[in-house]
């Protein structure tokens, strides 16, 4: 068994009782009971968004669509309930403790899940092609060529073996434009990086309406992008 992975079955079996209050488990355990003070100002929990406009997009069922929200939703609940139990145990003086490195390594993940999501949802439910005369046209033209290669580089990229993320990452220092591969949630993205566009390649994301035909589905994600949701998130 691979390292990570190891590390992940006893993050998970270590985390199971700290998490077990979101679950349906009847409560939380007693030492989560224990409410401590929050500070004046301190940062809201997160909320989901609803991305319910999206159904009824062509390509995409309402039913597979309703269940990646509610996938999402899990993300933000899961983000919160870490957020919450890292900031009880550091109270606690439990910062050495091996339940709270668990939950700062799966912290990243679930995050990453979250806003990942969010930007997915969000470049999705356009109904134009990009415009020749846009920024974004000029910048995909500037490094690579044209827009029809960074497409088929993008494609090419969704349609490698494994579960993951793509996402056109604008490198602000450089100006360059990378088609990256982000496994899982959290491997992969470039430090300082700012997404562009995002695309879900967990089987999540079609297998409800391509069965295995990721192909299809990348096709159906080209046709709904919303160029302008995009061209939004391109720096000056």
């Amino acid at each position: 068994m691979r390292y990570r992975r190891l590390i992940g079955l006893v993050g998970f079996m270590v985390m199971l009782p700290l998490l077990a209050c979101g679950q349906g488990s009847g409560g939380p355990p007693a030492a989560a009971k224990e409410k401590t003070a929050v500070p004046a100002g301190a940062p809201k929990p997160y909320a989901p968004q609803d991305f319910s406009k999206l159904k009824g997009m062509p390509g995409f069922s309402d039913k597979l669509l309703d269940m990646h929200f509610i996938l999402y939703q899990g993300y933000v609940k899961n983000t919160n309930l870490l957020l919450d139990h890292l900031q009880q145990l550091a109270t606690q003086n439990q910062t050495g403790s091996p339940a709270y490195a668990e939950l700062k390594r799966r912290l990243g993940w679930e995050f990453d899940g979250m806003r990942l999501h969010e930007l997915y949802f969000a470049n999705l439910g356009g109904k134009e092609p990009l415009a020749k005369d846009s920024k974004l046209m000029k910048r995909l033209e500037e490094n690579f060529g044209s827009f029809d290669n960074w497409a088929a580089d993008f494609k090419a990229t969704g349609a490698m073996r494994g579960i993951g993320w793509v996402v056109l990452y604008d490198d602000p220092k450089s100006g360059r434009l990378m088609n990256v591969w982000i496994n899982e949630h959290d491997v992969g993205h470039p430090a300082g990086g700012n997404p562009l566009l995002v695309m879900d390649v967990f089987e999540h994301a079609f297998l409800t309406d391509y069965g295995l035909k990721r192909g299809d589905y990348i096709q159906a994600f080209f046709q709904n992008i919303n160029w302008p949701a995009v061209e939004t998130r391109l720096g000056k």
